[in-house]
């Protein structure tokens, strides 16, 4: 226990240590990592412990993006979340999954700002995109110099994503050809604060063929108008919008020329399936170390409270829950490697880990007791950012029902 901090005169009350990392691997789930895969995850644990566990939970508080930390991350090449980008390091699916349990470990917040600029938006440009464009995106994005979002969903379609109604046509205005796209997008990570956005419209009016196309939409075009969400309780330090796009004029070398169908907008979604996985793990971890350190230093009754049996009942369950999904991770990443992942495996994946991370997160809370609550013992964060974490990519009820499907053979989507 670390020094009892005066808080009132004559009062006293202790504080604990819960943030030092315990390396957590008990059956070897990871025993098969190569050095450089090794080393990333290091890497990124060192930044989280030296530059975002000191300062995270101010920014969360006041819901404010932490852009000196993205300016780090770039710096430390951390922002594109793996995605391939020439001239720079190639990391493997394993390693890139790493990076995200360590950075979701630290916050949920900064996991999704790289999810954000590089598993999503960065990504789709790189897999999608033209030669032109990715030369003048990829570096750019990599490096921070340019922010990006990723804008699918709709206030009024979620999980029926197939359904969006944002619409782009095309158009020739000034003498130059384009598209003009009209629809409102929600809930879009950097949507406010960046330079670009990845924009999902289906393709209408004459020359339309009703598809679902994606374009780079420069967040200061005319008719784009994005308002933060406020009053989240998750998430805090990522501001993600609402989006309206009235009449936004693009040129016609704005639209991504391999995105022409909703199928391609599957293929990015499906390539950051298991990166939201690790994620989960990655909460899981931290609340599981904060329960550890807590019932070790927090005296009860004359003894620890890890001396309890009750005490390592719950933890032991913990242990046994972050286990089976570093396992399901590791195993089902080695697959993807291969080639050989399924849809309905990364679905299994996403549903089974957050399920199991909203667990572990609720057992460190009832550990903690009333000191649960306190963003100094991280265990609350990760608890209120665990719930972002279980609905987006797809809610656990949807990720069952593909699950289900392949099962049966029977689509139960209603």
């Amino acid at each position: 226990m670390s020094a009892a901090q005066p808080i009132l005169p004559g009062v006293t009350a202790p504080s604990y240590d819960v943030s030092q990392p315990l390396d957590l691997d008990y059956v070897g789930a990871f025993a098969d990592l190569r050095p450089e895969e090794r080393a990333h995850q290091l890497a990124v644990r060192e930044f989280v412990q030296e530059q975002v566990l000191p300062v995270i939970d101010g920014y969360w508080e006041r819901a404010e993006v932490p852009f000196d930390l993205v300016k780090a991350l770039a710096e430390r090449d951390f922002l594109r979340d793996g995605v391939d980008v020439p001239g720079r390091p190639v990391v493997s699916l394993t390693g890139e999954g790493l990076a995200s349990m360590e950075m979701s470990r630290g916050d949920g917040s900064m996991a999704t700002i790289c999810g954000v600029q590089g598993g999503l938006a960065l990504r789709s440009i790189m897999m999608l995109g033209s030669d032109a464009q990715i030369a003048r995106y990829a570096e750019p994005m990599a490096s921070g110099e340019i922010l990006g979002a990723f804008a699918l969903t709709e206030p009024t379609h979620g999980s029926d994503s197939v359904s969006l109604e944002t619409t782009a046509r095309r158009e020739v205005r000034d003498g130059v050809e384009g598209y003009v796209i009209d629809g409102e997008k929600k809930w879009i990570g950097f949507g406010s604060c960046g330079h670009i956005t990845v924009v999902w419209a289906r393709l209408v009016g004459e020359g339309g063929d009703g598809q679902v196309h994606g374009f780079i939409v420069p967040q200061d075009a005319p008719g784009y108008r994005a308002t933060t969400i406020e009053g989240k309780v998750a998430l805090r330090a990522i501001w993600q919008a609402h989006i309206v796009l009235d009449d936004v004029f693009v040129p016609a070398d704005a639209a991504l020329p391999k995105a022409t169908s909703f199928k391609a907008t599957s293929q990015v979604l499906f390539a950051t399936r298991l990166a939201v996985s690790w994620s989960a793990v990655g909460h899981a971890i931290a609340c599981y170390e904060a329960a550890v350190a807590y019932a070790g230093q927090r005296i009860q009754f004359g003894r620890p409270l890890a001396a309890n049996q009750l005490v390592q009942e719950k933890l032991a369950t913990m242990l046994a829950t972050v286990t089976q999904m570093q396992l399901l991770v590791a195993r089902l990443t080695r697959l993807a490697e291969a080639g050989g992942l399924t849809g309905p495996q990364a679905s299994l994946a996403k549903m089974t880990c957050t399920r199991g991370a909203r667990e572990v997160a609720a057992s460190a809370r009832d550990l903690l007791g009333g000191n649960g609550i306190l963003l100094a013992n991280r265990v609350a964060r990760h608890f209120a950012d665990v719930e972002a974490l279980h609905t987006y990519e797809g809610t656990e009820s949807m990720n069952a029902l593909i699950v289900g499907r392949d099962i049966t053979g029977l689509s139960a989507f209603a």
